[in-house]
């Protein structure tokens, strides 16, 4: 499975964006596709999940009422609808999809994920 990443950029607080992330390859037993970010210093940490098999979705709280996840079965494709963007916002944003069923708990963990994408760079000026 290969996952391409898009969409990132320059963008002013306040603003939005959207992020795609492109799967191709071996990828129909996918179980949920994930965002990630990691900002200059920090760890990747987790931002968003979509579960392929009934469309359940999770956000990190930073993000919560602000980002939208949502995936597209049929060009297997998930997208990350940014709004009201904060300069903390800013990192490298990766998409990883993990293959295993993995329980509930476990979905915001790095481990959990099988493939990443390459990482798009977000930048939030203030």
């Amino acid at each position: 499975v290969q996952l391409q990443a898009s969409g990132g950029g320059l963008v002013q607080a306040g603003g939005s964006l959207r992020l795609s992330c492109a799967a191709s390859g071996r990828t129909g037993s996918k179980y949920a596709t994930g965002w990630f970010r990691q900002a200059p210093g920090k760890e990747r940490e987790f931002v968003s999940v979509v579960r392929w098999s009934g469309g359940n979705t999770y956000y990190a709280d930073s993000v919560k009422g602000r980002f939208t996840i949502s995936g597209d079965n049929a060009k297997d494709t998930v997208y990350l609808q940014m709004s009201s963007l904060k300069p903390e916002d800013t990192a490298v944003y990766y998409c990883a999809t993990a293959n295993r069923r993995t329980v509930l708990s476990a979905i915001r963990s790095l481990s959990s994920y099988d493939y990443w994408g390459q990482g798009t760079l977000v930048t939030v000026s203030s």
